[in-house]
Formats: structure tokens, C-alpha cells, sequence
């Protein structure tokens, strides 16, 4: 009992800096495992849920780990966004990234996927879902994954005590590690858009110093890829 609460006093936010801005990315990524191990093992169940569990884990993935981030929000070094027209192209550069392979080298169309259009049926259940999902793709994303790889990562890899590190220093190391895991994390056919991604938001931190301005960037990013998804039906995209 006594290691219990020590390991929770450890991983308090009021104790461990980490918590704040690693807990809501882990929780995101043992859910995005959970959407893969459900589905592979109830793949032949006869059941919806279980065989497509991302209808509604992904809706409770927004909601959870957006309570995570209400929660820890004070945590965060937020100031207002820098150098808005640069952090708007690398946002629209961004984006054709993720869409040339389709749009320019004729890449197999993404159908697979999260489609909202299955509720289509119900106009209240599909409303609620489409707005869950874009919840999840311009802000939920942008924040979790913009505090953890640019807030945290990129700061921890320089020195332990990440908080002692200004937003958007620069080292090789770090540039390095953040750009190829990021990449890993997105491992598949979006390798590649991704380490290019990952590089362009490095870039842009060392440029702004503001971690608003790569949020900001995030959110255009997949707000724009949002709309063509919606516009090409291409969800493999989500």
C-alpha cells in the first residue's frame, strides 16, 4: 500500500511535471491500440461494436482526453501564437503533404475507414458524430500531440528538467528524435507525410518560440483535412 502512494504522490501533476504533458498522449495511444485489438479479435463476432470499435472509442477518446487537457491546462506554457502568416503556410504546405500521394502520384484512393455517413440515417446521431470527430481532428489532436512531441519531447531530450527549457531551443538531438518518432508513430503508409511533417513543426517552434503558434498550425492542418475528407470521402484520412 505504501508504494501505491508513493507511486501516485510521484505521478501527482503537483509533483511530476511530466504528467501534465504526457498522460493525455498515452491515454490517446492506448486507446488508438485498443481500436486495433478489439477490431482484430472480434473481427468475425457477428457484433458492430466489436468488430468496429473506433465508432465508439474514438468518440470517447475525444471526450476523455479532452477533459485531460481542461484539467491540466494551467500546466501548460501557452502564450499567444507567433508569426501567424508563416504558421499559416507551413499549415496549408502541410497539408498538401499528407494529400499529394493521392492527388499528385495517383496513390490508391483512402475509402477504409471512420465514415460518419453510416449514421446518415439519424440525423441527431450523425450530427453528434461528425462534430465528436472534428472535435477530435482540430482541436483534441492539435493540443495533445503539439504538448507532448514540441511541448515536452523536444525540450526533454535537451535536458531532464524539460520545464528549465525554453520553448523552441534548438538542438540536433532533439530535432532528430521528434521528427523520426513522430514519424514512427504514424508508421504505414503515412510515414513518410509524417517525418516531413514532424521536421515543418520542429522548424516552426525554433521560429515562433511559442507552442500556440504549432497548435495553431495543427489545427488549420487537419481542419483543412477535414474538409477534404468530407469532400472526397476519403477516410482512411481520420
Amino acid at each position: 500500500m505504501d508504494g501505491l502512494v508513493i507511486f501516485a504522490r510521484r505521478m501527482s501533476p503537483r509533483t511530476n511535471p511530466l504528467t501534465p504533458y504526457a498522460a493525455p498522449f498515452v491515454v490517446f495511444m492506448l486507446l488508438l491500440g485498443a481500436v486495433q485489438a478489439i477490431g482484430s479479435a472480434f473481427t468475425h463476432s457477428g457484433s458492430f461494436l466489436l468488430a468496429e470499435p473506433k465508432y465508439w472509442i474514438y468518440p470517447a477518446q475525444t471526450i476523455l482526453c479532452a477533459a485531460m487537457l481542461w484539467r491540466f491546462w494551467s500546466s501548460y506554457q501557452f502564450r499567444k501564437p507567433e508569426k501567424i502568416g508563416l504558421t499559416l503556410f507551413l499549415a496549408v504546405l502541410v497539408l498538401a503533404i499528407w494529400i499529394s500521394p493521392q492527388e499528385i502520384f495517383g496513390r490508391p484512393r483512402r475509402h477504409d475507414g471512420f465514415d460518419p455517413t453510416l449514421f446518415g440515417g439519424n440525423r441527431a446521431l450523425f450530427a453528434t458524430t461528425l462534430a465528436l470527430r472534428f472535435t477530435r481532428l482540430v482541436i483534441v489532436v492539435p493540443l495533445v500531440e503539439e504538448i507532448f512531441w514540441r511541448g515536452f519531447l523536444l525540450r526533454y531530450v535537451i535536458r531532464e528538467d524539460f520545464e528549465k527549457v525554453p520553448p523552441g531551443t534548438f538542438s540536433r538531438m532533439s530535432f532528430g528524435v521528434v521528427a523520426g518518432c513522430f514519424a514512427l508513430a504514424h508508421w504505414g503508409v503515412d510515414f513518410i507525410p509524417a517525418l516531413l511533417t514532424g521536421a515543418i513543426y520542429n522548424f516552426l517552434i525554433y521560429r515562433t518560440r511559442s507552442l500556440s503558434s504549432c497548435v495553431l498550425a495543427h489545427a488549420v492542418t487537419n481542419l483543412g483535412l477535414g474538409i477534404y475528407i468530407m469532400a472526397t470521402r476519403q477516410w482512411g484520412f481520420w
